[in-house]
């Protein structure tokens, strides 16, 4: 995927996790039981903050694009999709089967934060 749909992406899942946020505040808070909207935060939660940390990866493969910042990018879209999604459907009442994806939505994340991690080893030292 070209960086630019990458980065357009990263964006509108940024502007998702607002608008789910915002939702689960309003629209939600009468309708789940306490222990659902708190999975409900907690997928908005990591929705946010992986979409923040995407956008930065997206900024930097503009400056470089290294395989690993892409894998990073992946990882982290995948696993906001599968860790996020999952959690909101369980929050919704959805079937228990989606339990299981949580975790491998949490794994793409630390494999994003991980080859991070890698880039950053092969980075150069700086002149000083």
């Amino acid at each position: 995927m070209p960086i630019k749909k990458l980065l357009f992406l990263a964006a509108c899942t940024g502007a998702l996790a607002i608008a789910l946020g915002a939702f689960g505040a309003h629209g939600l808070k009468s309708l789940l039981a306490p222990e659902a909207l708190a999975t409900w935060h907690t997928a908005v939660f990591y929705h946010l903050v992986h979409s923040i940390f995407l956008i930065g990866i997206c900024l930097r493969i503009l400056i470089d694009a290294s395989r690993r910042l892409f894998l990073a990018a992946y990882c982290i879209w995948g696993g906001i999709l599968l860790f996020s999604g999952s959690l909101y459907i369980l929050a919704l009442g959805g079937p228990v089967l989606f339990g299981p994806v949580t975790p491998i939505g949490g794994v793409l994340l630390i494999l994003g934060w991980l080859s991070i991690a890698a880039y950053a080893l092969r980075l150069p030292a700086p002149d000083r």
